[in-house]
């Protein structure tokens, strides 16, 4: 059996010398390496941004959805939207484990586990198409696909379904940088906060702010507020769209008289946000963009055009511990857990 590298470069074909994430092609032949483990997978969660690029550029018509996945796994061997450059993550059983990785893991043929690492870098491989949600931005599939040894995961929980757990680690980095990155008295504000990584960091933030912060849930609708006014939380709704940067910026002005944030999440995932999540931190503070739409240099370059000076994180899905905290939260919460096994299963 051959030998492998732990962050998967042998699977690397174009260009040569980069990590299979920015990689345009890798290898996705399922001959496991020494240090490879096997997937059988059962369902794609393909990442929000992605999944609605994809789903209005081909006028959200299953069939063609199915043809664009189809295509983008073919030319890449993965499942990268080269638009959003983002992936997603999966499901699925464990079917084959190298010989190398013997003693390394806990892992063993059969457990059911969630991928932690995004499909942008996982070698798959679809052999049939069963179902693509739209509510929910899932695709089910009969496929393999590759976790390389250093991937993350998680084992499915047994105190909730397979559906509900897939939905909430989707999204376990931003609640989980949520919780690092709050602090009590602290006033915060969740862009998009009626989806699923919004909702899971409006929780988690009203936990970490305590009595004396405030917390803020900016949504474009008012079904999406009365989404989060379910939750019985203390948390401001205020209702804008997160691509007028002014709008966003009095309208949050008003329900903290006239204070600046200090942190901002951005979870929406759509275009041209940034501004609407930097305008209203105050200098020194924290702009964390969980989402994958983005535009790093827009964000960069419009902070210095408006003389704010604050930190601006990018959204890494991973933080330590964030499948436990994710999980935690539907455990905790009664109502923000009906949300999702309404919406989201």
């Amino acid at each position: 059996m051959k030998k492998g590298c732990k962050f998967g470069t042998h699977r690397v074909i174009a260009p040569q010398g980069v990590l299979p994430q920015p990689a345009t092609k890798i290898d996705n032949n399922m001959d496991i390496y020494d240090n490879e483990i096997l997937i059988d997978v059962q369902s794609l969660n393909v990442d929000s941004a992605s999944f609605t690029q994809i789903a209005e550029d081909v006028g959200r018509d299953p069939e063609k959805i199915k043809a664009r996945i189809a295509e983008i796994v073919g030319e890449r061997g993965k499942q990268q939207n080269p638009v959003t450059g983002s992936g997603g993550m999966l499901i699925g059983t464990i079917e084959k484990i190298g010989p190398a990785l013997e003693g390394k893991t806990d892992l063993k043929v059969g457990d059911k586990i969630a991928t932690l690492v995004s499909l942008s870098l996982t070698p798959l491989r679809i052999d049939e198409f069963i179902d693509v949600k739209m509510d929910i931005d899932r695709v089910d599939i009969k496929g393999k696909a590759i976790l390389f040894e250093s991937g993350i995961y998680a084992k499915l929980p047994t105190d909730m379904s397979e559906a509900l757990a897939l939905a909430a680690l989707d999204v376990a980095g931003a609640p989980a940088q949520v919780a690092k990155l709050v602090k009590p008295g602290q006033k915060v504000m969740i862009l998009g906060g009626a989806g699923k990584s919004g909702l899971l960091c409006l929780y988690e933030a009203v936990k970490r702010v305590g009595p004396t912060g405030q917390v803020i849930g900016l949504v474009r609708f008012q079904e999406d507020a009365d989404r989060i006014n379910s939750l019985n939380l203390p948390i401001d709704v205020v209702i804008a769209d997160a691509t007028k940067p002014l709008e966003v910026l009095n309208k949050t002005m008003e329900v903290t008289n006239g204070e600046e944030l200090d942190i901002t999440v951005n979870c929406v995932n759509v275009e041209n946000t940034e501004m609407s999540t930097i305008l209203p931190v105050k200098d020194e503070g924290i702009v964390y963009f969980f989402s994958m739409a983005t535009s790093f240099t827009k964000a960069a370059l419009g902070a210095e055009g408006v003389g704010k000076d604050v930190n601006m994180i990018i959204g890494n899905g991973y933080t330590k511990g964030h499948a436990e905290i994710t999980l935690s939260v539907l455990r905790e919460c009664k109502e923000l857990r009906e949300i999702f096994e309404k919406t989201y299963i």
